[in-house]
């Protein structure tokens, strides 16, 4: 399990002034949602017997790599950016109470896919907020509300910040005339990234969802 990290050299941070005004004189964060075009990507998941949450889940675990602003956090007081993001995500009982589960990310899917698949037949059943206990730090939410289609959602952390990581949920597949799409929200703080960049996260993957088998297959 990669749990990697690089100290990040704050007197020589291109980014710490927004960093300080953003955590000390202004704390800010914001969030944004869109909807997503998932229709190649569900097609693909189809012909191939995978679950879509997991493609989901990669996806997004996959992106994160190359974006370093959303892979901040903070380690014995330290800041630093983590290697990768292990995703996290719930799964929902009979009973509709929730489970916390994560997986470890791998860049190679058919690694992942089957680590997802052993976690969900080992902890997928077991009662509690918990089942699976955490390993790492760096381990990024990514949830999903399939019963409803939302255009906004913004979560309320009540506790003092450990990590700057964004926060997903995705929400209830729409389909018109063939095309299928899915509002995903991001949350995130100021402090470690700006409008820009998380519209370059969405539009990239957009171009992911659009083309699913450049890292797929």
């Amino acid at each position: 399990m990669n749990n990697h990290y690089t100290v990040i050299d704050q007197q020589n941070w291109p980014r710490q002034q927004y960093f300080y005004y953003f955590t000390k004189m202004n704390p800010t964060g914001f969030s944004l949602t869109v909807d997503l075009g998932i229709t190649a990507t569900l097609a693909w998941t189809r012909t191939n017997h995978v679950k879509f949450n997991a493609v989901y889940l990669y996806l997004i675990s996959r992106l994160l790599t190359n974006h370093p602003e959303m892979r901040i956090g903070y380690i014995d007081e330290q800041l630093v950016t983590f290697d990768v993001l292990h995703p996290s995500y719930t799964v929902i009982h009979a009973d509709h109470s929730i489970s916390n589960l994560w997986t470890a990310y791998d860049e190679d899917f058919t690694v992942f896919y089957q680590h997802y698949l052993a976690d969900l037949q080992q902890y997928g059943q077991q009662p509690g907020p918990m089942p699976k206990a955490p390993q790492s730090a760096n381990l990024v939410n990514i949830g999903s509300l399939p019963w409803v289609n939302f255009s906004s959602y913004t979560p309320l952390p009540f506790k003092p910040l450990t990590t700057f990581f964004p926060i997903f949920q995705a929400g209830q597949f729409k389909s018109e005339h063939e095309h299928t799409t899915m509002p995903l929200s991001l949350t995130i703080n100021h402090a470690t990234a700006d409008g820009y960049h998380v519209s370059t996260f969405f539009n990239e993957l957009q171009t992911l969802l659009n083309a699913p088998q450049t890292y797929l297959n």
